[in-house]
């Protein structure tokens, strides 16, 4: 037998030839799944008493872009004096301001998120809305594996926060970002990384304080308060007290109010270190000492109350503008959940999806 005549056999022997097949039935085709998304908020205790306040802040003080000292100093400090003094000295706070569905900031979020939602079906989107809390419950995973859950593999994450921090938005892109890392089959992401001059969020607080001022009158001047940061934070980048007097030109603007008919300030200091200046309280000490008698606060920073406008500005801050000699203190409420900002944040979420496979 010839050599050639043997390789035949063996190849037929053990390597059948190939025959050519043909495909009964093709692969069901991809469907390309729903787009969802996801509203982040900060974050709030479970309810106004010590243990929850301690659980809360001990997620969200360990988060080293919130706490930018090394981590083997602050650990001590975290769970030394501050969880052991700090929580007890909140609780009395959080119950001043507590409300039958829970704190306000997780009550508006939700309806924020159920606004949203709503509006989107009136527009004839079906595009899925939940809620998540980058500190607490619900949680952003929870939101992310509801959102898969109902068949959306295409995720816009918009932190309701106006101006970009690293210690809000960033962190929550972050845990956004650690969540998809854990999954087979990640979703197509996005970020809404700001929005603190957009006309979707401008014109909605605009109108409500002039709306505001039509029933109850204007003030000499109007105070625009911010939530604070560490001036260090600046220092190093942070485009955060850029954007705050963005928004604040922005919002004077759209008000027609001139430079001395507005203050821009900052609030809730935390520790030792220097903050954005100049600080809310003390400037609304010198202001009534200076002969300015009547003040509104708003809070452009914040798209939902809570204990920081209402306890924080509502109550101590109007207690050291009075006592300084100030006649009225006004505080004007954040968007919430009013119709003009749910439609505005529905203009910006469509604005955000435009190129992914969402269905009107």
């Amino acid at each position: 037998m010839s050599s050639h005549q043997d390789s035949r056999r063996m190849r037929g022997r053990f390597w059948p030839e190939a025959k050519p097949t043909r495909l009964k039935v093709w692969p069901e085709p991809f469907h390309r799944g729903k787009v969802g998304v996801l509203l982040v908020n900060l974050g709030t205790p479970d309810a106004p008493t010590a243990p929850a306040i301690r659980r809360y802040l001990r997620e969200f003080l360990s988060d080293p872009r919130v706490i930018e000292i090394p981590k083997f100093i602050w650990w001590f400090i975290l769970n030394g004096p501050i969880l052991a003094i700090r929580p007890r000295k909140l609780v009395h706070r959080y119950a001043s301001i507590w409300m039958s569905g829970g704190s306000p900031l997780m009550v508006y979020t939700l309806k924020q998120a159920e606004g949203l939602q709503k509006t989107l079906n009136d527009r004839g989107y079906d595009i899925p809305v939940v809620a998540g809390m980058r500190y607490g419950q619900p949680s952003i995973a929870q939101g992310m594996l509801s959102l898969r859950d109902q068949g959306c593999d295409h995720i816009l994450t918009i932190p309701l926060y106006p101006q970009y921090a690293s210690s809000t938005t960033a962190t929550v892109v972050d845990e956004v970002n650690r969540v998809a890392s854990h999954l087979r089959d990640q979703p197509a992401l996005r970020h809404i990384k700001r929005f603190h001059v957009h006309p979707a969020y401008i014109n909605p607080l605009a109108d409500q304080i002039q709306a505001y001022w039509q029933v109850n009158g204007r003030p000499d001047k109007l105070v625009m308060s911010f939530h604070g940061l560490p001036k260090q934070c600046t220092d190093m980048g942070d485009p955060y007290c850029r954007d705050s007097y963005e928004t604040a030109r922005a919002l004077a603007q759209r008000l027609n109010l001139s430079d001395d008919q507005v203050q821009v300030t900052f609030q809730s200091r935390f520790g030792p270190a220097a903050w954005l200046q100049p600080y809310t309280e003390p400037t609304l000490e010198l202001m009534a000492k200076s002969g300015i008698k009547r003040i509104d606060v708003v809070c452009p920073g914040f798209l939902a109350d809570c204990l920081e406008t209402l306890e924080e500005i509502s109550i101590e801050c109007r207690d050291t503008f009075m006592a300084a000699g100030g006649e009225q203190f006004r505080y004007i409420p954040c968007l919430n959940d009013s119709q003009a900002w749910v439609e505005g944040l529905t203009d910006l979420t469509l604005e955000q999806l435009q190129g992914w496979p969402i269905k009107a």
